[in-house]
């Protein structure tokens, strides 16, 4: 089994040790970074823990220009509790997120959590000698094998947590899917955060498809994936 590589983002020297430290013990390669520069240069990493309060740069901003060069899971770590920040967050491109303070336990379930979905997640069911073909939908293919999303040919970049969301809708063109089902199987089954954090990859989603009308909201229910008229 590979070793996942985390990229720590902290800029609070005694907490990333402790992360670094306990992380290591648990299995994991872990790279320390103390500002957003140092970040942006880091390569070589699976995942990141992202704190939002650096000294050098908006975390937030941060998260916008790693989105740009990289699919890894982002992880937010934040000590603001408003649900405006985390939704935001979200839309930035991050997967997950978790506030401060917060226990050694529930960091490490929550980089388990996002790494079962995104980091060595093969297609459940497949066979490995039985590659599961693209599926088109119109104009739009999404790749489950690859985890890539073509428009006309044409890449389309996304968030682990969008591709997820993405292929989940695509699993039953034109069927409505309630939040709380998107919720369950896009994110977990016992997940308590806000349910605007749908809407906020839906919103994400839908400007880099390039039309709103490629997920449509059914109002009171939930959205489903139909090709633009």
């Amino acid at each position: 089994m590979n070793v996942v590589r985390i990229l720590l983002v902290e800029d609070d020297r005694s907490i990333a040790n402790s992360v670094v430290e306990g992380l290591t013990a648990e299995g994991f390669s872990v790279d320390h970074a103390g500002t957003g520069a140092a970040a942006l240069a880091a390569t070589g990493y699976d995942m990141v823990l992202l704190d939002l309060g650096l000294p050098d740069m908006d975390g937030r901003d941060v998260c916008r220009q790693l989105r740009t060069r990289t699919s890894a899971p982002i992880i937010m770590l934040t000590a603001r509790a408003e649900e405006f920040d985390r939704v935001l967050g979200l839309e930035l491109g991050a997967d997950d997120y978790i506030t401060k303070p917060f226990s050694f336990r529930e960091l490490v379930a929550r980089i388990r959590a996002v790494g079962r979905r995104t980091v060595d997640a093969p297609t459940e069911g497949a066979a490995l000698d039985e590659p599961v073909a693209a599926q088109r939908i119109g104009p739009l293919s999404v790749d489950p094998r690859t985890r890539r999303v073509y428009i006309d040919g044409d890449e389309v970049l996304l968030t682990a947590k969008e591709f997820d969301l993405l292929a989940f809708l695509a699993t039953d063109v034109g069927a409505v899917r309630t939040r709380t089902e998107i919720l369950e199987n896009v994110w977990d089954a016992h997940w308590y955060g806000p349910t605007k954090t749908v809407d906020a990859h839906v919103a994400s989603l839908r400007k880099k498809l390039g039309s709103h009308e490629w997920i449509q909201a059914v109002r009171g229910v939930g959205f489903r994936l139909e090709p633009p008229a």
